[in-house]
C-alpha cells in the first residue's frame, strides 16, 4: 500500500505543479493582454488625436479659402459698381452733348432756314441715290 500512496502522493504533486504552471502561464497572458489592450488604446488615442489636428487645419483652410473667395466676388463688385458708375456717367455726357447739338442746330436752322432747306434737301436725294442703288 504503500506504494499506491506514494504513487498517489506524486500523481498529486505532479497535479499541483502543473496547476501552479497553468496558472503562471495564465497570469503572464492575461498581463500580455493587458499589456496589449493598453497599446492598441494608445494607439487609438494617438490615431483620433491625430485625426481631429488634420480635422481642424481642413476647417482652418476652408475658412482661409471662403476669405478669400469673399475677397474676389467683393473685388468683382467693386469693380463692377465702378464700370457701372463710368457707363451712367458716359450716358450722362452723351446726353448733355446731344442736347447741345440739337440746341445748336435748332439755332443755326432758325438763323438759317433756306441754306438748312437745301441742304435736307441734298441729303434726302443722296440717301435716296444710296438707297435706290442697292
Amino acid at each position: 500500500m504503500e506504494t499506491v500512496n506514494k504513487a498517489s502522493n506524486l500523481a498529486h504533486e505532479a497535479i499541483d505543479k502543473a496547476t501552479n504552471t497553468t496558472n503562471q502561464v495564465a497570469d503572464k497572458l492575461i498581463d500580455k493582454s493587458d499589456e496589449l489592450n493598453n497599446l492598441a488604446h494608445g494607439a487609438i488615442d494617438k490615431a483620433t488625436n491625430t485625426t481631429y489636428q488634420v480635422a481642424d487645419k481642413l476647417v482652418e483652410k476652408g475658412d482661409e479659402l471662403n476669405n478669400l473667395a469673399h475677397g474676389a466676388v467683393n473685388k468683382a463688385t467693386h469693380a463692377t459698381n465702378q464700370a457701372a458708375d463710368r457707363l451712367i456717367e458716359k450716358g450722362d455726357q452723351l446726353r448733355n452733348v446731344e442736347q447741345r447739338l440739337m440746341q445748336e442746330c435748332s439755332v443755326y436752322i432758325r438763323k438759317n432756314p433756306i441754306t438748312s432747306v437745301g441742304i435736307a434737301i441734298g441729303a434726302g436725294f443722296l440717301l435716296s441715290r444710296l438707297l435706290n442703288n442697292r
